[in-house]
């Protein structure tokens, strides 16, 4: 029993970790068609999340609403020695974005932004080889931010901002109950609030030429949820049941980015994106009721970073086109991957096109992220006593964009 209550146990500080690592750039067609080197552009309202010391350049009032449909393709391929492949259930994700600017006077503009920067999820058969370390993982965060940005010279702006986050998280898989028969069925499900700030910097130090930083701390998420495992009567009362708590930390974000214009139609932007993964060590799941004990799951995540590029391109006095490239270097090592989140590095292309009409733009953007093949051989990770889930993951995701703006 004491084997089948640790089992059981483990899901939740196994899986939670693994769902902070669902990080969503994508919250601005125009920058996502340019591969997100925006931090240094951040002359639409999206500056919010970019780079809020942008939004001086915005004049009068603008709204713009918009949303990315995210749509991955994973498969896997063992446990070794085993090749059978298993493909994970397709779904579709859709973070969205909406953002608000006033601007006050010459030198002070406010926004307000909502988005959605850590969420998507997985989901695999109920009956698949890995089902004993997930099924389904699901995380949502809404992030509302308050934002005011100030001209100190014609060549310098400032910015800052205030995160209020709400956030929601499902996870879902199956308790091999061995030696007793059958399986049992694990569920935690919860939501939580936290608090963060953010700050960034815009200066043009020379004529069609601009440099930015931006800055996202962390934010602690504290939740409150329950856990629930279902399994045959006569074991029902030694399965872990209750009201559990936990905290999510979300890595901090630093960004450096320049952008020159090369010429009247056309500009370029580059960014490098920093992110403190390594703050997930591990994370502690604490119930409630003192019966069930409390766990820890070491993850041992590194720093990474995220090289973007891309350029724009005023086709017809009405018609911008984009392209982007982005280098994403994944922060997991290979002992800890598994199949909540199958990460690996990833290579992105980006497509865009923004159509102005009158006081309305409306921008479109598409991706293609290619994550390398991965082909873990020394997990840490067990499916079935201490069998190590070995095997070869394969992803790839299409990302679609949408936003229209308004100003007056």
């Amino acid at each position: 029993m004491k084997k089948l209550l640790t089992i059981a146990l483990l899901v939740f500080t196994h899986t939670i970790i693994n769902a902070g690592g669902f990080q969503v750039n994508e919250h601005g067609s125009r920058a996502m068609g340019m591969g997100g080197a925006f931090i240094a552009v951040a002359n639409d309202p999206s500056a919010i999340y970019f780079n809020p010391a942008g939004l001086t350049q915005l004049k009068g009032i603008n709204f713009m609403l918009g949303a990315t449909f995210i749509a991955p393709r994973t498969t896997f391929r063992g446990p070794s020695p085993s090749i059978d492949e298993h493909k994970m259930v397709r779904q579709i994700f859709y973070p969205i974005n909406l953002y608000a600017s006033y601007q006050v006077n010459d030198k002070l503009t406010v926004g307000l932004g909502l988005n959605n920067p850590f969420g998507l999820g997985t989901k695999w058969p109920e009956d698949w080889v890995g089902r004993f370390m997930a099924t389904e993982t699901r995380l949502r965060t809404f992030f509302f931010t308050p934002t005011l940005s100030y001209k100190i010279s014609e060549g310098i702006s400032v910015g800052w901002g205030l995160d209020f986050v709400y956030g929601q998280v499902l996870l879902k898989r199956k308790a091999d109950l061995s030696p007793f028969a059958g399986e049992a069925n694990v569920k935690l499900e919860g939501s939580g609030t936290g608090f963060g700030y953010r700050f960034g910097i815009l200066a043009k130090p020379f004529k069609d030429f601009s440099v930015g930083f931006s800055y996202r701390g962390d934010v602690k998420i504290s939740f409150d949820g329950t856990a629930e495992t279902t399994g045959p009567a006569q074991l029902q009362g030694n399965l872990p049941n209750g009201d559990v708590t936990t905290e999510l930390t979300t890595p901090q974000n630093f960004n450096f980015g320049v952008a020159y214009r090369v010429m009247p139609k056309l500009l370029l932007a580059a960014s490098l994106q920093y992110v403190t993964w390594s703050s997930y060590k591990d994370l502690k799941v604490n119930f409630v009721d003192p019966k069930w004990p409390d766990l820890s799951s070491p993850k041992n995540w590194f720093d990474s970073y995220i090289v973007r590029f891309g350029g724009e391109y005023n086709l017809l006095s009405y018609l911008d086109v984009r392209a982007g490239l982005i280098y994403d270097k994944n922060p997991i090592r290979d002992e800890y991957v598994d199949p909540t989140l199958p990460d690996s590095d990833r290579l992105g292309l980006t497509l865009g096109a923004g159509y102005k009409m009158n006081n309305l733009t409306f921008d479109l953007s598409y991706m293609f992220l290619r994550v390398a093949e991965r082909t873990i051989s020394s997990s840490k990770v067990y499916y079935s006593g201490n069998t190590p889930f070995n095997g070869t993951y394969n992803t790839t995701t299409h990302l679609f964009g949408f936003n229209v703006t308004y100003n007056f």
